[in-house]
């Protein structure tokens, strides 16, 4: 009887630790092995990053190092970053002072609240229409909304202008906020998404007995939050800055918004820098306040509607 004797492990072939192969990645580095992590490709593209952020971060810090200058600093010449005599508020207090920014401000949050929410409710609709149901002319009319998105703005409002005279909705918010409503961009946007949402989840919800509004507001909306409030960012930000559409259909003081409010303010004073500088900052801050607070949902809005390049 022959006995086989298995091979004893020895120092070259003992159990242990696997030498790491050239291919394989490194542990929460996501880099090959011999593949330095300051690479030509990866310094160039993070100097190309920090040149474009320094460039769009240089004119609002200027804005803001000139909104706390005194007039005479801000015309100064030669011109200079730091004002030789100190930093003064004198600038908000005049704008504060002098025009109803609270007042204002209201206005603007109120025309621009309405005209996300009742956007985000007409566009969402008419998306989810255009991507879930067969009917006579769809095709037509989804192609008439593109052709719509290049359609200056400016060309209608001479026609939005008698539209709201013929309405006597003249010097109301119903003047600000129904002309900006109309929304194409964000019809296609939402319709595209609508189209990626897996066509089984609402056919589960069919089955349980969900009408096709019970199907969109119970499976299709809560899908859709990213993309909802990227859309809503947008509309909100869009609505919040339009100066020229408030400025012509009003002519109360007391329903101006803040852009339109803060540059009667500019032009009863004249051409001052520092008061100038101070009314765009503060138009600017609401915004900046709402980024801050929705920067997660307005960058998973464009990672999922295929915007970031995916």
């Amino acid at each position: 009887m022959t006995t086989t004797v298995a091979p004893q492990p020895t120092a070259a072939t003992g159990p242990g630790p696997r030498p790491r192969r050239a291919g394989r990645l490194t542990q929460g580095a996501n880099l090959r092995v011999g593949e330095r992590f300051a690479s030509p490709g990866r310094v160039v593209a993070i100097v190309a990053l920090v040149v474009m952020a320094v460039g769009w971060l240089l004119p609002f810090v200027w804005a803001v190092v000139t909104s706390f200058k005194s007039e005479a600093s801000a015309a100064a010449t030669p011109v200079t970053l730091l004002p030789p005599d100190g930093f003064t508020t004198d600038a908000y207090g005049n704008v504060l002072r002098e025009g109803n920014v609270p007042l204002w401000t209201w206005n603007s949050l109120v025309t621009a609240v309405a005209i996300t929410v009742i956007t985000i409710a007409v566009s969402a609709l008419a998306a989810y229409a255009l991507a879930r149901i067969d009917f006579a002319g769809r095709r037509w009319l989804f192609w008439l909304i593109i052709a719509s998105i290049i359609v200056p703005p400016p060309v209608l409002i001479v026609p939005l202008f008698y539209e709201m005279l013929a309405l006597n909705l003249v010097d109301t918010y119903w003047a600000i906020i129904l002309p900006q409503l109309v929304h194409p961009a964000m019809v296609f946007i939402l319709k595209k998404f609508f189209e990626q949402v897996p066509l089984e989840l609402e056919d589960a919800a069919r089955i349980d007995g969900a009408g096709r509004l019970r199907v969109f507001w119970s499976v299709v909306l809560p899908l859709s939050r990213p993309i909802l409030a990227a859309v809503a960012i947008f509309v909100f930000i869009g609505a919040w800055n339009n100066f020229l559409w408030p400025f012509i259909i009003t002519s109360d003081a007391s329903l101006m918004t803040l852009p339109v409010g803060l540059q009667t303010v500019k032009s009863a004073y004249g051409l001052q820098y520092a008061q100038t500088m101070a009314a765009a900052v503060l138009a600017a801050l609401p915004l900046i306040i709402v980024f801050l607070f929705f920067q997660r949902q307005i960058i998973r809005g464009f990672s999922t509607t295929g915007f970031g390049g995916q």
